[in-house]
């Protein structure tokens, strides 16, 4: 069991930046790749950005691409996800997701899931 616990959401103007962690607990962190995923009202989950066990493989979707960076601290059992330019339409809860591949989790199979954290970027 893995439990995932997410931190730094928040309200920020357009523009500005923010950082969320993702705290895990239990067993294995290292094991699995891991994952942020965000739905906006009224919208599908997607996957915004991915990284593997290492960390050294990581993955975002064209609509950040350049602007977040996602990273892990295996020592921490962190994953963090840095947030820079952000815009109105990043608004959204944002969540955490461990999985046994990126692959899996690109496609939002994620085996473990975290309770999420809210973004809400004003314009």
């Amino acid at each position: 069991q893995v439990q995932l616990v997410e931190s730094g959401g928040g309200l920020v103007q357009a523009g500005g930046s923010l950082r969320l962690s993702c705290a895990a607990s239990g067993r294995s962190f290292s094991s699995y790749a891991m994952g942020w995923f965000r739905q906006a009202p009224g919208k599908e989950r997607e996957s915004v950005s991915t990284i593997n066990r290492s960390g050294i493989s990581t993955y975002y979707a064209d609509s950040v691409k350049g602007r977040f960076t996602i990273s892990r601290d295996n020592a921490q059992n962190t994953v963090y996800l840095q947030m820079d330019s952000l815009r109105p339409e990043d608004t959204a809860d944002y969540y955490c997701a461990a999985g046994l591949s990126e692959f899996q989790l690109i496609r939002g199979r994620g085996n473990y899931w975290g309770a999420g954290t809210r973004v809400t970027v004003s314009s």
